[in-house]
């Protein structure tokens, strides 16, 4: 009689292991076949599994197959070399094995005490990038300030308004919804979910120039208004690579203001931020020394996986006085010395995973240079791809190509955009997004993916001007 299989059994482990990692790379590398968004409806994918939890083992082979038959047929394959919508979710084998690695060790990484790797390599990757990015030296963990991984901008960006919240609280004795938020009207939707989570009683979205980025002067008069009403400015938010446009508001002038009237300025640069490896982007960074929090996703454009979101912070002190609240079990000889950090008072979690790890593997298996070559490239064709759209007789682009996003619209109108779009997607090899600004629709085409090449892009266009 042959036994169940042991889910402990390191040998099996390893075959197992070994099994997964070609499936892995047999799917990677057979995305281009497939459609890049699986043809699945609503409880499709429900229905292929069982009715309850399995009460015996079952064989890892099984349980393979199972990535075939239940999960792939349900994907949106976001590393297919056709996927152009959003923003990039990328991923990379360095990543992967990276990821393998902090799962195996497993360890809670909340404590400097609780595994003091987790917490020096994360502190001194973010070093690292502090260099790579060119931003202020202060920012380092040697200095004032520091930075640490969150899971995502959206979580940095809420840990920002609290903070901000607290702030002014100290400063005014203003209660919360008395407070007031800024941030350009083509922000992110996580600034008016951050607004609410920090209980801030007001947020102002400010009016853009032709290009998108926020008028300063519109968040000036904001300020003098509210204030006349008595009510209480708190925090300014700026963008380096909205959403719909990849605008690229002017931190300096936003962050005096914000200096002036003793606001927190915090900088959202989910997208934008991975291409300030690159000096020639670094223009965007105009200012930056006036801004108080910063925050970019090397989980979308710096070939690392999901949950990986960098937060860096001018002063650590507003921060870690904020979120610190040490109950007995959480004491330790490490934590009082004062000669450590401890990241769970950081951000809002006790708990947290080794995300440094996934991170520090993608720097040194691609090194600057290759992470630089990726950015260079993909912002070369969207720019070509940009140059095209100006030249054909029915589409618009609207907005400036700051980085690898290029947005259009059909000159015949909002219809003829979303059909445009439409058309794309069902062709089965691209996958693209609409949105709409001032009611007018718009495609956006954002060239990213880790696998995405310069033919994926030539023969996207193609595609686009022969449906246009």
């Amino acid at each position: 009689m042959q036994l169940p299989p042991d889910p402990l059994d390191l040998e099996e482990f390893r075959r197992n292991g070994h099994a997964l990692v070609d499936w892995v790379a047999d799917y990677l590398a057979g995305l281009a076949s497939r459609p890049v968004i699986e043809p699945v409806a609503p409880g499709e994918v429900r229905a292929k599994l069982g009715e309850r939890a399995p009460e015996h083992p079952e064989p890892f082979d099984e349980v393979l197959a199972d990535l075939d038959r239940v999960v792939v047929p349900g994907l949106a394959h976001w590393q297919h070399p056709g996927w152009f919508a959003f923003f990039p979710a990328q991923t990379s084998p360095p990543a992967v094995l990276g990821e393998l690695a902090a799962a195996g060790i497993g360890v809670q990484g909340m404590l400097w005490s609780t595994s003091p790797a987790a917490t020096e390599i994360e502190s001194h990757v973010l070093d690292w990038l502090v260099d790579l990015m060119g931003v202020p030296q202060s920012w380092k963990s040697t200095g004032p300030g520091g930075g640490v991984l969150q899971a995502g901008a959206s979580t940095a960006t809420h840990t920002a308004m609290v903070v901000a919240r607290e702030q002014c609280r100290q400063r005014t004795g203003a209660p919360a919804e008395k407070m007031v938020a800024y941030t350009s009207n083509q922000a992110h939707s996580s600034l008016q979910k951050g607004a609410t989570m920090a209980g801030l009683g007001h947020i102002r979205l400010l009016d853009v120039d032709s290009e998108f980025a926020a008028r300063p002067a519109a968040l000036a008069e904001a300020v003098a208004a509210d204030r006349r009403a008595g009510l209480e400015p708190a925090f300014v938010g700026s963008n380096i690579g909205t959403t719909g446009t990849a605008a690229v508001d002017p931190l300096r002038p936003l962050g005096e203001i914000a200096r002036a009237e003793q606001m927190w300025h915090h900088v959202d640069a989910a997208y934008g931020g991975s291409a300030m490896v690159c000096d020639e982007f670094r223009s965007c960074h105009d200012g930056l020394e006036l801004a108080d929090s910063y925050t970019f996703n090397p989980h979308k454009w710096l070939a690392t996986n999901l949950e990986c979101s960098v937060m860096w912070v001018a002063d650590r002190g507003p921060l870690i006085s904020t979120l610190s609240v040490t109950p007995p079990y959480l004491r330790n000889p490490a934590s009082e010395s004062g000669q450590v950090i401890d990241y769970r008072d950081w951000h809002a979690p006790l708990g947290r995973p080794f995300r440094a790890l996934k991170l520090w593997f993608v720097l040194r298996g691609f090194g600057a240079e290759g992470l630089r070559r990726m950015i260079r490239n993909h912002v070369g064709w969207a720019r070509a791809l940009a140059e095209r759209v100006d030249d054909h007789p029915r589409l618009e682009r609207i907005a400036p190509v700051h980085f690898a996003l290029v947005s259009f619209a059909h000159c015949d109108g909002n219809a003829a955009t979303d059909a445009l779009a439409a058309a794309v997607n069902a062709d089965g090899r691209f996958y693209v997004t609409a949105s709409e600004i001032d009611g007018r629709r718009f495609v956006r085409i954002s060239v990213g993916s880790t696998w995405t090449t310069e033919h994926d892009v030539d023969a996207l266009w193609n595609l686009v001007a022969a449906c246009a």
